[in-house]
């Protein structure tokens, strides 16, 4: 049985990562990337009043800054189109620290395909680097107060634009750090491994 988390996050990273699929989402504010359009104009998601940023953060210089970004992310980390950069930031409240948490994903520009996320907690004047996962394609999400990673699975001669299944973990922060709540795994129904399914009326 898919819980509702495993929905809100395996629908947000099939709209990066599955051509077709739309995005969803509560509680959270959300900008970066559009569908089909590497580094497009962003969009946003509006959360509850108590989880809106004072400001936007500057999630390139975060990202750059941050020790704990491995140096191939910040190598990678060039714009896509002039200065538009391949990054989806999402806001929200996933931490105790009264403001607003910053759920930061790297992508390529050509495939949209997340190669690392990171979750930043507000701590003064700066954002402490408190979840970070860089095994691609992965792709994280807020649902309501929980933090949803969704991992493609790729089968033997799968496309980018299909995989086999998708992973999704999810998360509670409690006691100063995230917790593993759980996890689904969803096979996709493919016929013949190509990612098509039967047209309607069709037999077998």
């Amino acid at each position: 049985m898919i819980t509702g988390g495993a929905v809100t996050a395996m629908a947000a990273a099939a709209g990066l990562l599955l051509a077709g699929c739309g995005t969803s989402g509560d509680g959270v504010r959300k900008e970066g990337p559009a569908q089909n359009q590497p580094a497009a104009k962003a969009v946003t998601r509006t959360p509850a009043a108590t989880a809106t940023p004072a400001q936007k953060v500057d999630a390139i210089k975060l990202i750059k800054a941050d020790p704990k970004v491995s140096d191939q992310i910040k190598k990678n980390l060039k714009p896509c189109v002039k200065d538009q950069y391949p990054v989806d930031v999402t806001y929200g409240q996933l931490t105790d620290s009264g403001g607003a948490d910053v759920v930061v994903n790297v992508l390529t520009c050509g495939d949209s395909l997340g190669i690392g996320s990171y979750v930043y907690r507000p701590k003064g004047d700066t954002y402490e680097n408190v979840f970070t996962v860089e095994q691609s394609p992965v792709y994280a999400d807020i649902d309501r107060r929980d933090l949803t990673i969704t991992k493609q699975v790729y089968g033997p001669g799968d496309a980018v634009c299909c995989p086999s299944g998708v992973d999704v973990l999810t998360y509670h922060w409690s006691d100063g750090t995230f917790h593993e709540m759980g996890r689904t795994h969803t096979d996709y129904n493919k016929v013949g491994n190509t990612g098509k399914v039967p047209s309607e009326g069709s037999e077998g």
